[in-house]
């Protein structure tokens, strides 16, 4: 399975720590890359640069003012667009159809979604019709899909980075490779 995401509506300063987290948890739960829009921010690019270069792994991050177009453009390369929103329906209702999905999308809003990412979506999909965290949301969808592959250790070693963790109960280990 392929994985991409997007983020909607990045805004300075108020979305660079959710961003930023969503960008983490894309990388660490399996996704290939992550595409953002709204504003610019250089900051957000390097930081998660230097995260795949210490940890390890490709993990591209770009910058996309039109991110309808970034829709459009995955459809057409015959990707299945996954839009979370608290308004979908609701996973387990959906999740046999969607693990039949070989490429996806998952769209991630900040701001106000417009209604043309509901109607390009080929799934709105809600984890919970209650506010919640679009991270959590991300990290959730990212797991089902993946039926929890990506916390397994040997998932883990893929990244092959310059530091890693050393699992504890007790304590802080990083260990230099």
């Amino acid at each position: 399975m392929e994985i991409h995401v997007l983020r909607l509506g990045h805004r300075l300063p108020r979305d660079e720590r959710i961003t930023t987290h969503v960008a983490l948890v894309s990388r660490a739960f399996g996704a290939k890359e992550i595409t953002y829009s709204g504003q610019h921010d250089g900051s957000l690019e390097k930081t998660i640069a230097d995260i795949a270069k210490n940890w390890g792994g490709k993990f591209p991050i770009s910058y996309n003012k039109n991110f309808l177009n970034v829709i459009k453009n995955y459809k057409k390369k015959g990707f299945t667009i996954f839009h979370l929103t608290m308004y979908g329906i609701p996973l387990p209702e959906t999740e046999k159809k969607i693990k039949t999905s070989k490429k996806i999308l998952v769209v991630v809003g900040a701001e106000r979604v417009p209604k043309e990412v509901y109607e390009l979506a080929d799934y709105n999909i809600a984890i919970t019709n209650q506010p919640h965290s679009e991270v959590a949301a991300l990290a959730i969808t990212l797991d089902r899909l993946q039926k929890g592959k990506e916390l397994e250790r040997n998932f883990d070693k893929k990244f092959k980075g310059k530091i890693k963790i050393k699992p504890n109960e007790r304590g802080k280990t990083v260990e230099k490779l």
